[in-house]
């Protein structure tokens, strides 16, 4: 199951744009927007909403970031990054004093938030690759960034829902994903057993995407198991 990320951040633009950067990454991600939001989030989350790391800004409508910072710290050890227009050296001492994992002062780009995650998680023993957000193999060429996918160079229209499936096999492209895992990552975790979306939208992907769909040679079935993406071409 993909990594979980509560992003706690009042402005709608900036919330936006980081949650879209890390779904296209392939993070489950829980915004809210004061930390009000963020208890009740935290608090009411279930099973399969597990969190892994905290994004947490501190000026936030309703209080201060730190106070959700002093909370988790007393029952947690989930990784906080900080991200705040703050640039006072002390306080971000002060923070990272009591618990913080990292502190992010804005404007930063999503490849260095994304680079900080991931040390976050390796020093608590996690190792967590970069995604993988180009495919290209045959006359399929799908740049997840641009949300753009071409087949011998014309754009293929998907739907949002078929994009998000083809988005997820490309980020294990060559590995087996399994149908509790796609239906999870695609649909939520009240789907997990409804393997007949999966055989639908995978008919639709190959209709659209493989030269003869009934002898598929990107989307492929792992039989009683889930579905691969064909290795991408090297280079």
């Amino acid at each position: 199951m993909s990594l979980g990320v509560l992003l706690v951040e009042d402005d709608k633009e900036l919330r936006n744009t980081l949650r879209q950067a890390l779904q296209l990454e392939g993070y489950r991600v829980l915004a809210a927007l004061s930390l009000a939001d963020a208890r009740a989030l935290w608090q009411h989350r279930s099973a399969d909403e597990d969190l892994d790391l905290v994004l947490l800004d501190l000026g936030l409508p309703d209080g201060d970031g730190s106070a959700f910072l002093a909370e988790l710290r007393a029952r947690s050890q989930v990784p906080v990054l900080l991200i705040s227009a703050r640039q006072i050296e002390g306080e971000k001492v002060r923070l990272l004093d009591q618990g913080a994992d990292d502190y992010l002062v804005k404007p930063f780009s999503i490849e260095e938030l994304l680079a900080r995650m991931r040390v976050a998680w390796r020093h608590r023993g996690r190792s967590v690759s970069a995604a993988i957000t180009r495919y290209q193999q045959a006359d399929l060429d799908v740049d997840l960034s641009r949300h753009r996918v071409l087949r011998q160079g014309a754009e293929v229209h998907l739907t949002p829902t078929e994009f998000k499936l083809l988005a997820r096999l490309v980020r294990s492209a060559g590995q087996v994903v399994t149908h509790r895992q796609l239906l999870t990552d695609v649909w939520g975790p009240e789907y997990s057993d409804h393997t007949h979306y999966l055989r639908l939208y995978m008919g639709q992907l190959r209709a659209k995407l493989e030269a003869d769909p009934a002898q598929p040679q990107c989307l492929l079935t792992e039989p009683g198991v889930g579905y691969r993406l064909s290795e991408a071409r090297p280079g």
